[in-house]
């Protein structure tokens, strides 16, 4: 009985020597990185930004528990270009993808039976693989790396492909047009299509003829089987088990909360929301996307279920030991959208920014580019923090780069914001830059040069106007101080001309 007491002993001694050790080893070694895209999120969708409507307890928690990044921007405002400039640290004046280029997408490129035999219909622009990515940085890290989510940068056959860009796993949607409907037929891992059991319902279906828009049964297809957002974070809690004994690199791009209104029949939170806003008018369709009965209730729901996703994460990453050596990055491709029965003005997205058209998704102001980003890392960033420091989205690069513990100089246009994330002394930036010629918004460029903000608009008309706005007084850009202050205009033009360099696939006739 004693020799068993004593064996017993001995091992629990061994098992305490060797949870301590390995506890050590994950206290030094490079810490996991976790990034989360959010789709179309506006710069207020969530509680720590000020929303009013919507309820996101898991991502606030994320900034009681990190700092809060108050003047933040993406990289374009729109999906692929601003994923391109995250993931290669080049803002829009450099960037190779500048523009949504969907490579002349047809009607076969939206019937998605089609797209299941040929995947050589799917994907928008592809980024060459001679231009490194933030995946290919953190593979020489030594990381392990995955791209769960959206992607828009090239399609299943081409170099743009994520497993060619530095992401050893990819799961999900490769081409953007499958993410307009969140009960799609296919995704894909890896280069292989995973089927799913869905019934298909074409995007921009209308109501049967004759349907009563007020009738849940009238909405019946518009919901299927597998709903593609809790596939993509399966998948993401699967990559974070089977890594936990390496360093790795999950990039989290989540389709929600972007158009088509879609949440699973029986939704918790689609039930909250509903009880929660009462009688609504229903969506019928008349900006694009699937018709919808409680529209405002359904895009509540849709944050919120986002929201629901990201506490798993942090909940797995708990349960596995890795949360205390994990850095935890939270913001939006762009800001809210206009078209989809979304109503970002019923929400005020992007307070205290404009959200509607014009204001938000698609264009240069405020509204469209200025994002939410949160950052945790717990022992390293002060619980509770906020700073006012300007960062964009090329900046994540060779922040990152820092983090991962790489010494080569990154080719960024960025500055790594690690000396905020810790407290210290961080070195201010001159401006940032943005350009989007895209025709369908006209063509714009914008400046940010301390508190004032540079903005042209309707350069593929020929304007070439510099309006000048002081965002610390004015942060909706109402008025025009240009002729107030000529030298800080002239400063700005000189901006715009020296960062655009011409692009050969996306040129910009009113600057090149």
């Amino acid at each position: 009985m004693k020799r068993n007491s004593s064996l017993n002993l001995l091992l629990v001694t061994i098992l305490l020597i060797t949870s301590s050790c390995k506890r050590e080893e994950l206290r030094y070694r490079q810490p996991n990185i976790v990034f989360i895209l959010a789709d179309d999120l506006g710069y207020a969708e969530l509680g720590a930004y000020g929303q009013q409507k919507i309820e996101t307890p898991n991502i606030d928690g994320l900034a009681s528990n990190g700092i809060r990044f108050t003047d933040f921007y993406c990289g374009s405002p729109v999906c692929a270009p601003s994923r391109g400039v995250l993931l290669t640290g080049k803002h829009s004046g450099h960037a190779y993808v500048r523009i949504n280029d969907e490579m002349g997408a047809t009607k076969k490129n939206w019937d998605f039976r089609e797209v299941i035999k040929d995947p050589g219909l799917e994907g928008q622009r592809p980024i060459p693989d001679t231009i490194v990515t933030i995946g290919e940085l953190m593979q020489q890290a030594g990381y392990r790396t995955a791209c769960v989510g959206k992607w828009g940068l090239g399609g299943p056959l081409t170099e743009g492909h994520p497993n060619k860009q530095g992401f050893d796993l990819f799961y999900g949607d490769m081409c953007q047009r499958q993410g307009h409907n969140y009960y799609n037929l296919h995704l894909w891992k890896n280069d292989q299509q995973v089927l799913l059991d869905n019934e298909y319902t074409p995007v921009w279906t209308p109501l049967d003829k004759g349907s009563d828009p007020h009738d849940p049964a009238s909405y019946e297809k518009y919901t299927s089987n597998e709903y593609a957002p809790d596939l993509m974070l399966d998948e993401s809690l699967r990559f974070i088990e089977q890594n936990k004994e390496n360093p790795f690199f999950l990039y989290f791009a989540p389709i929600l909360p972007h158009a088509p209104l879609q949440v699973p029949a029986g939704s918790e939170f689609l039930s909250y929301y509903e009880e929660l806003f009462g009688e609504e008018e229903p969506y019928l369709g008349q900006k694009g996307y699937f018709p919808n009965r409680t529209p405002h209730a359904t895009y509540a729901a849709m944050v919120s279920y986002l929201d629901m996703q990201v506490g798993k994460l942090i909940e797995k990453l708990k349960q596995e030991g890795l949360y205390e050596n994990t850095v935890i990055m939270f913001t939006s491709d762009n800001g809210p959208t206009f078209n989809g029965g979304t109503d970002s003005p019923f929400f005020d997205s992007a307070k205290p920014f404009k959200s509607e058209w014009g204001w938000g998704k698609g264009f240069l102001r405020e509204g469209g580019i200025r994002v939410p980003l949160i950052v945790s890392w717990p022992g390293v960033v002060a619980p509770g923090t906020q700073t006012g420091h300007p960062f964009a989205f090329w900046d994540v690069m060779p922040t990152l780069n820092e983090i991962a513990g790489l010494k080569n100089k990154v080719d960024t246009d960025g500055t790594s914001f690690l000396p905020t994330l810790k407290g210290e002394e961080q070195k201010q930036k001159e401006f940032l830059y943005w350009e989007f010629p895209m025709k369908a918004y006209s063509g714009q460029q914008a400046v940010r040069m301390g508190n004032w903000k540079g903005y042209r608009s309707e350069m593929n008309e020929g304007n070439l106007t510099i309006q000048l706005f002081n965002l610390k007084t004015d942060p909706q850009e109402q008025v025009d101080l240009a002729a107030e202050h000529p030298e800080i205009v002239q400063q700005i033009e000189g901006i715009m001309k020296k960062e655009h360099v011409r692009s050969e696939v996306h040129p910009f006739p009113a600057i090149d």
